[in-house]
């Protein structure tokens, strides 16, 4: 059984498509769609069938998949003693990350890092919660977040370190009526006008929450992601909204006040494959991580 075969199905079952693994790996189609052939024919089994214009994965090619991940995961265990041996682990880690989380842990950490010979490349993004599972086939670390539990949506089959728990503010102008108020709860936002996160973003489970509370409905004028964004338009007056405790900034015209009787705390976790979380230097990025996470909180 070659090694390269299963990793290669691993690819495919995370990517979905021969067209995405080619581009991952800087292959042509043809030669990956090669590549699943003399891997059927050295196993002597089915390994991808046609869907549609695609193809996928048999019961037979994702239980290769999966088997895959276990040996790259023991050759990752056997890469982390070695670096024990060693004395302390060395190399590059290549982070994706959440813009409002890596604002608050990143910094920090890269602080903390240095002179271990641990070099940090960072990427920060702003995707739907179920769409940061798909970057850790490209990062070694993933920096996500969710509303509803630890385990970001799509994220099951991930390694998953929580990082901070965040409360969510309610931002408002300061010459709004409710600025006047220390807590807010469901039934005073309500009707407000809501600038909103769009479909799938973590932030819109606050709202989702504030329907089932109060039994009305939120009123979303504007959906943006960037959180200066939103911080200007609740300043003109455009609507309330929702900000992350530890990097929203005070600003000329802007409350923040928490809110209460609703969940408004996010889970920031770090997401890996399996293989890459066993690497040491990426063990030592999340206990650093982590531990920036358990200071900015406390």
């Amino acid at each position: 059984m070659d090694a390269r075969h299963l990793a290669l199905l691993r690819e495919l079952a995370d990517r979905g498509s021969v067209t995405a693994v080619a581009a991952a790996t800087h292959r042509t189609a043809s030669a990956v769609s090669q590549q699943l052939r003399t891997a059927e024919r050295d196993l002597g089994v089915r390994l991808v069938e046609p869907v549609g214009r695609g193809l996928r994965l048999t019961d037979a090619g994702r239980l290769l998949a999966d088997g895959a991940v276990d040996v790259a995961s023991a050759l990752a265990r056997v890469e982390a003693r070695l670096d024990e041996f060693r004395g302390r682990p060395s190399g590059t880690v290549r982070i994706a990350a959440l813009t409002s989380a890596a604002e608050f842990l990143v910094p920090p950490a890269l602080v903390q890092l240095a002179g271990e010979g641990i070099d940090v490349e960072l990427s920060d993004t702003d995707v739907s919660e179920e769409d940061y599972a798909s970057l850790a086939a490209d990062h070694d670390l993933v920096i996500g977040h969710s509303l509803l539990s630890a385990v970001p949506r799509g994220a099951e089959h991930l390694a998953r370190t929580v990082l901070a728990r965040e409360p969510l503010d309610v931002a408002l102008p300061s010459g709004h009526a409710l600025a006047a108020k220390d807590v807010l709860s469901p039934r005073d936002v309500i009707d407000e006008p809501w600038i909103g996160v769009p479909p799938g973003y973590p932030f819109a489970a606050v709202l989702d929450g504030l329907e089932g509370v109060t039994g009305r409905p939120v009123r979303v004028v504007q959906r943006v992601r960037d959180n200066r964004v939103v911080e200007a338009l609740v300043v003109a007056g455009v609507g309330v909204a929702l900000l992350p405790r530890f990097t929203s900034r005070p600003r000329d015209g802007l409350a923040l006040r928490p809110l209460r009787g609703v969940n408004a705390r996010r889970w920031v976790v770090a997401l890996a494959r399996p293989d890459r979380a066993e690497r040491a230097v990426v063990g030592r990025a999340v206990a650093v991580l982590r531990d920036v996470g358990a200071h900015t909180a406390s």
